[in-house]
């Protein structure tokens, strides 16, 4: 079960309109969402783009788009649309991305038929497009960016936890002695003034994953003025590292390598900015104004 793509709304879309009659634009969204889409899992129809758009309805409006320059719809005045002739004589067989794009657009098409990313492309809608971009770039940067935290030097990494750790709006960190911490990497203050103190071990493994032996020995290195905790690591835990720390009296946060690198990759710790891009849409109150 997946959210439809831009294309698959075509048909509920005429449908929704095939009694000529004239409809809000997002009247027309929701009336197809509840029609034809409501039997998803909410949380599939609260999934968002990249720039926070729910993800059904911008598909939608995608369909909407191309069956308007296909001259299946059209919009008889500002915010609305109508189905048109041509819309309500076509068959389902016509009503395709194949049949509509002929007159509209070209996509690019990988030379060989059979390839994986032609269901990709001519499935997709532009901002399916650019969202798919933009997530193959963030997958890529992160890989490389745990590849490179397994590297650093143990001691360095404690740094980066609590540099992010106060990226994400935690007080000031002390940095415990190098050694004889009793497995105490760093202590952050919860707030500004230092009455919640949050104790932190980092472990920097390649492959190994932590064990309940070390959640064991975390939960005894904290003293009684904390009780709460959070043991970060650029691998996994194994499962009773997980119910140890889950069962422990202590409030324990874990952290493995991939939720590690999704927080650095939020708050900008060990990433930046390469480019920015902007896209644009029309601006209808400008064509209102009594300016022009």
């Amino acid at each position: 079960m997946e959210l439809p793509k831009f294309n698959e709304t075509f048909l509920p879309i005429l449908e929704v309109l095939k009694d000529g009659e004239i409809i809000k634009g997002r009247d027309l969204v929701r009336l197809v969402v509840d029609q034809f889409y409501s039997n998803l899992p909410q949380e599939m129809l609260e999934q968002t783009t990249k720039s926070g758009d729910r993800l059904i309805e911008n598909r939608i409006a995608w369909g909407k788009s191309y069956l308007k320059k296909g001259g299946l719809v059209h919009y008889p005045q500002r915010g609305y649309v109508q189905i048109t002739e041509k819309g309500k004589s076509a068959k389902s067989e016509n009503v395709s991305l194949n049949e509509i794009q002929s007159n509209v657009i070209t996509f690019y098409e990988p030379e060989s038929k059979s390839a994986p990313e032609t269901t990709i492309v001519a499935n997709a809608s532009p901002q399916d497009l650019i969202d798919s971009g933009f997530e193959q770039i963030e997958r890529e940067v992160k890989d490389e960016l745990l590849a490179k935290l397994k590297e650093v030097d143990p001691y360095a990494f404690e740094k980066i936890i609590l540099i992010l750790l106060k990226k994400m709006g935690y007080g000031d960190f002390i940095e415990t002695a190098k050694s004889g911490d009793g497995g105490i990497d760093g202590i952050i203050n919860e707030d500004q003034l230092g009455l919640e103190r949050i104790y932190i071990q980092a472990k920097r493994y390649s492959e190994n994953k932590v064990r309940e032996t070390d959640i064991r020995n975390f939960i005894g290195a904290m003293s009684g003025d904390t009780h709460k905790g959070i043991f970060v690591t650029t691998s996994t835990f194994d499962e009773k590292a997980k119910v140890k720390a889950r069962d422990a009296h202590h409030k324990i946060i874990l952290l493995d390598g991939s939720k590690l690198v999704d927080l650095m990759h939020k708050f900008n710790v060990g990433v930046q900015t390469k480019s920015h891009y902007e896209v644009k849409v029309i601006d209808n109150d400008f064509f209102d104004s009594e300016e022009i």
